[in-house]
């Protein structure tokens, strides 16, 4: 079945009295998939897919280009292709879930963004057929320490790797055109990023499932980030930061304080010119509208 078509559909999973069920949305409520109905204040959630990986996009807002580069390209061509990277399984998180800032870091960037969930086993498929290997879509947090932007040349591992950096949820949504929403996140209530998915993004959801299967079979569960627009800047400890998608829901995580790591070994934080140009960005580019509000 084409994701885009309706009804609205959204499932979550969460542990009610110790136990892990999958529920469905009624209401203001949950059904549990043995016919309970029970408050959402009584559950905990859990992250609604198990990924076998996680896979993320660089650059896909037009926003974000604008901030990083300076420029809006003549025509989508300037864009180029899709760059993509990983993050570990270990980052998986969920909504409610906490957030951990270490000692002696103070880079810890949010960005918003709209996950892919992949509903079947997917390989060598058109745009067109990508829809149809979806299992619905989920906001998501690609948290990243911009202390450690210098270090792995690119791959972002320890930027964007550590445990718990990949929020996701509450649940996975099908039977809405996610082409014509809107992504905004908060920062402690108040809007710091927001983008009408039709006037910013620069790859289609379509486009980027079949990008990836040309040579990744992707499988039931597996989770594609799709970037994140403007205005991603560092968070505090105690700041509650939440991404909201129309249609999908309102995803919520709180950042707290831990320990540093106890060996000394390998790159260690900094505040190099270039983790700073990318944890603050640089407002003065930004056309007036897209500046946090």
């Amino acid at each position: 079945m084409n994701v885009l078509q309706g009804p609205r559909h959204e499932v979550r999973r969460v542990v009610y009295n110790g136990s892990t069920h999958w529920a469905t949305v009624e209401g203001e409520g949950l059904r549990l998939a043995d016919g309970r109905q029970v408050a959402v204040a009584d559950v905990v959630h859990l992250p609604p897919c198990d990924p076998s990986k996680i896979i993320c996009l660089h650059l896909n807002y037009a926003s974000r280009y604008y901030e990083l580069r300076g420029k809006r390209p003549a025509d989508k061509a300037e864009f180029g292709t899709p760059n993509y990277f990983m993050k570990p399984i270990t980052t998986l998180n969920a909504h409610g879930g906490e957030i951990v800032r270490p000692q002696g870091y103070q880079y810890l960037n949010y960005e918003g963004e709209i996950g892919i969930v992949i509903g079947k086993p997917t390989r060598n498929i058109t745009p067109e057929e990508a829809w149809d290997h979806m299992a619905g879509f989920t906001c998501a947090l690609d948290m990243g320490l911009q202390d450690m932007r210098d270090t792995d040349a690119g791959s972002m591992l320890r930027v964007k790797g550590s445990d718990g950096f990949c929020p996701v949820g509450p649940g996975i949504v099908s039977g809405i055109d996610i082409r014509e929403q809107t992504l905004r996140t908060w920062r402690n209530g108040r809007l710091v990023q927001e983008a009408v998915l039709a006037d910013e993004m620069i790859f289609g959801f379509d486009y980027l499932v079949a990008d990836l299967a040309r040579h990744i079979t992707l499988m039931p569960g597996d989770l594609i980030l799709t970037a994140t627009p403007a205005n991603s800047r560092p968070l505090d400890v105690g700041d509650l930061i939440e991404v909201e998608v129309t249609g999908l829901g309102r995803l919520s995580n709180r950042v707290v304080a831990a320990p540093a790591p106890r060996a000394s070994v390998g790159h260690q934080p900094n505040s190099s010119s270039e983790v700073v140009r990318v944890a603050y960005g640089d407002d003065s580019r930004l056309p007036e509208h897209l500046k946090p509000r």
